[in-house]
């Protein structure tokens, strides 16, 4: 017996129609492109892990911004990797910081594009950890001292904004930092810099070339104390929930595939701006199996980005930004 067919399939006959029943759309204007900047080394240091991207010098990282603007991109999110590091991570907050220096650099060159500063300290302490760090008495790991970083952060926060940052992103998980951070950087009149918040970063094993790539990976420990657990979802509303009350200007989820669910989740209940971090290993698992010839890259990334965008994210952080954005221009 033969069924006549349905009316989605009758509008999908041809690309103009299907193009315009499409219920979910990607484009350029949603992503956000990350880059490592570096106070060592060459203009461009290949990353291993992640091919196709590279620890970048200043000037190196203001070529590539002017790049990715020139793809239509409208932001990049900037990493630092200092020449020293320190138990504090001092180089966080130091005004002639790389961050603080390549943040200046870029919006110099190309100030219609958007810069974002990653906040954190990992990048910047000697432990690897993304705060002061506690010890027992017997001198061992006793987790990150939630107060005292606060403190830090706040610093940093107002550093990156007097260097030009367009938005400030922290990263770190301390409870209570998106109000801390809010309350500093409107005492020193930026009121008005929005703060991107990591609501909900999960403990997960997808950061792996991200750590090799920033020389961030804890010397000791972990860092389930103050990162989320993977099976908690609505502990993830809760979070994004708090910093919302706290004021964050858009929440953010990471990683981004394996968490669908949770962006889905989080815009429901906050209805706020939302971005999704498509993140490094999430980047090398498309690049590998692509060299090996086990799937279309295009096709692949393409597919995985429409499918966080029809989770609910506005914006998409991804390595693959530039790629996609010539891509979508084809």
């Amino acid at each position: 017996m033969a069924f006549p067919a349905t009316r989605m399939r009758r509008l999908r006959r041809t690309d103009a129609l299907r193009s315009m029943i499409r219920e979910t759309e990607l484009s350029v204007s949603q992503l956000v492109y990350p880059m490592f900047v570096t106070a060592e080394g060459g203009p461009r240091t290949p990353i291993a892990s992640m091919p196709g991207i590279d620890r970048l010098s200043i000037d190196a990282a203001v070529a590539e911004a002017r790049s990715a603007a020139e793809l239509g991109i409208p932001a990049v999110l900037l990493f630092g990797l200092p020449a020293s590091k320190d138990a504090e991570g001092s180089g966080a907050w130091d005004d002639e910081g790389i961050v603080q220096l390549a943040t200046r650099a870029i919006k110099a060159a190309c100030p219609e594009l958007a810069v974002v500063c990653d906040l954190c300290l990992c990048e910047y302490t000697e432990h690897g950890h993304c705060g002061i760090v506690r010890t027992t008495t017997e001198g061992s790991f006793n987790g990150v001292d939630n107060d005292a970083t606060l403190e830090l952060l706040a610093r940093t926060a107002v550093s990156q904004a007097r260097a030009g940052a367009d938005a400030i992103a922290p990263s770190d998980m301390m409870d209570g930092r998106v109000g801390v951070l809010r309350a500093a950087l409107d005492e020193e009149g930026f009121s008005d810099l929005p703060i991107i918040a990591y609501s909900a970063k999960f403990a997960s094993a997808f950061y792996g070339p991200f750590r090799e790539a920033a020389d961030s990976a804890p010397a000791f420990g972990d860092r389930r104390g103050y990162q989320m657990d993977p099976g908690n979802l609505r502990e993830a509303v809760r979070e994004a929930q708090l910093d919302a009350e706290e004021g964050a200007d858009v929440l953010m989820v990471k990683p981004a595939l394996p968490y669908l669910d949770v962006i889905r989740a989080v815009k429901e209940a906050t209805g706020l701006p939302l971005a999704a971090y498509n993140v490094s290993g999430e980047y090398a698992m498309i690049k590998a199996a692509a060299a090996a010839g086990l799937l279309d890259e295009r096709a692949a990334v393409l597919e995985a980005l429409t499918a966080i965008r029809r989770a609910g994210a506005d914006i998409v952080i991804t390595y693959h930004a530039k790629e996609v954005a010539r891509w979508l221009a084809q």
